[in-house]
């Protein structure tokens, strides 16, 4: 069986999209999107996008990370996903029901409501999520945010001295966050502006992160060190996030087609 797909980016996060909504798709788990997540065996990108029909919005997506693991949310991936419908529309996710629309600078997506409780994050016991009484060597009182999938943020003078490529995983796989975490480095410029890079669970430092950009944005307002609309600088390129005044984020920016193509269906382990 021939398998089409979509190569597509946001801000340099890049992801494999596979639309199964017409022509239903091979089943797909852990296994297939690392074979075609793997960069010098596969197609290569930091996360696998299926798109299937949905009886709760116009379509679902389905995101995997590099290492196999489905997750609930990708932000770049829903503005991706955004470019490819070309009108508003409403995608499911395992972390809610996104509503992705054209915006003059990109796409536009609302992304839901943050969730601050420790139980929401989730930790692995009750702390204070505002400033967490913990830390990893100079990453010290993270605050802890949900926004369709678990984000720690860490405000450090500059987020480009950290050694994000040996404390990342270390966090992420801290028996404190018992789903693993999102990991986020972030220096304060402006009550409008936010240096961010971003160590993501399962892939690794990514040139971007939406949710990232979101929990980052929300977790500065909500420590009175900043102020709606926020524009977030990634290693890839700007995020313009809202915190609109009934909770829900709105995440502005670009996303990119790179190309397109196909490939055999048992080439990566995928029935049919």
């Amino acid at each position: 069986m021939r398998i089409g797909f979509n190569k597509m980016h946001g801000l340099g996060n890049d992801f494999v999209v596979l639309d199964g909504r017409d022509h239903a798709l091979p089943p797909i788990g852990s296994a297939e999107a690392q074979k075609l997540a793997d960069r010098r065996t596969g197609i290569g990108c930091d996360q696998l996008i299926v798109l299937e029909p949905s009886d709760k919005a116009e379509l679902r997506m389905r995101i995997f990370n590099a290492d196999g693991g489905e997750v609930e949310a990708c932000g770049n991936a829903s503005r991706a996903v955004g470019l490819m419908l070309g009108k508003t529309a409403s995608i499911e996710t395992l972390g809610g029901i996104l509503t992705a629309s054209p915006a003059e600078n990109g796409i536009s997506v609302e992304m839901g409501i943050p969730k601050f409780e420790w139980d929401e994050i989730p930790l692995g016991y009750a702390l204070d999520t505002h400033a967490m009484p913990v830390a990893w060597e100079e990453l010290v009182n993270p605050l802890a945010v949900n926004v369709g999938n678990p984000h720690a943020v860490f405000f450090v003078e500059d987020c480009d001295a950290i050694d994000l490529e040996r404390l990342g995983p270390q966090i992420e796989t801290d028996p404190l966050f018992p789903e693993r975490i999102n990991v986020n480095v972030a220096t304060l410029v402006s009550r409008h502006a936010i240096r961010l890079r971003v160590w993501e669970r399962g892939v690794g430092e990514t040139r971007a992160c939406g949710t990232g950009a979101c929990a980052t944005a929300v977790a500065a307002i909500r420590k009175g060190e900043a102020d709606s609309p926020v524009t977030v600088e990634l290693p890839g390129g700007e995020l313009r996030i809202e915190w609109r005044l009934d909770d829900v984020m709105v995440m502005t920016g670009p996303a990119t087609k790179s190309f397109e193509g196909s490939f055999e269906s048992a080439d990566f382990g995928l029935a049919g």
